[in-house]
């Protein structure tokens, strides 16, 4: 039995490409992000893969970064699951800021430190270990059981919530996941086991 998890970040968002941080707010995909999306879509569909189910954040870039996909793999009619439990890293105070004007304000090695710990926050917001704590009950309850049942699943969320995943999946530790660099629109493919257990991971 095919057992298998695609995990897809989302196309750059307008914010990526203005250097702020973005956490929950909720900005638009650029053009490249859009054809980052579709040329995700197209890859998917040439390796014939088709979802059974998808998941989504409550963000717009990685909604719409899905239905490009879709679009682009003459997928309709699709069951789309929504939650904010995929939704990028609270950035808190941060959202919305210049990471060099972050960086003038309260200097190089505290927004390293927020931006690369694992567990130190920054002002308002969630740290990864924090993230990770959302991301991975929803996952092992809603996900992960459709995967190891036989449902093809593609997940379209985030940086960070995907690094919460990955985290898990490879079994990285603290320092090693906070250095996993996820890049916008590159699937990651996982097979799985009837334990899911990863089997093999492929990049397209």
């Amino acid at each position: 039995m095919e057992r298998t998890l695609i995990l897809v970040r989302h196309g750059q968002s307008e914010w990526n490409l203005k250097n702020l941080f973005t956490g929950w707010k909720n900005p638009g995909l650029t053009e490249k992000g859009v054809e980052e999306a579709k040329a995700a879509g197209r890859a998917l569909k040439e390796l014939k893969f088709t979802p059974d189910i998808c998941f989504t954040s409550a963000l717009v870039r990685a909604q719409k970064t899905l239905d490009l996909m879709l679009e682009e793999m003459d997928i309709v009619n699709m069951t789309i699951i929504r939650n904010q439990a995929l939704n990028e890293r609270d950035y808190g105070d941060l959202a919305g800021l210049n990471k060099d004007d972050a960086r003038k304000k309260w200097g190089d090695e505290q927004v390293h430190i927020w931006r690369r710990s694992f567990d130190v926050p920054p002002p308002g917001g969630e740290s990864l270990k924090d993230t990770a704590a959302r991301v991975l009950p929803y996952f092992e309850k809603e996900i992960l059981p459709k995967v190891i049942a036989g449902q093809s699943v593609l997940v379209a969320a985030h940086g960070n919530s995907l690094r919460a995943l990955v985290m898990q999946l490879d079994g990285l530790s603290e320092k090693q996941i906070v250095k996993e660099e996820i890049a916008t629109g590159d699937p990651l493919i996982y097979k799985l086991d009837e334990n899911g257990k990863v089997i093999s991971k492929t990049r397209v």
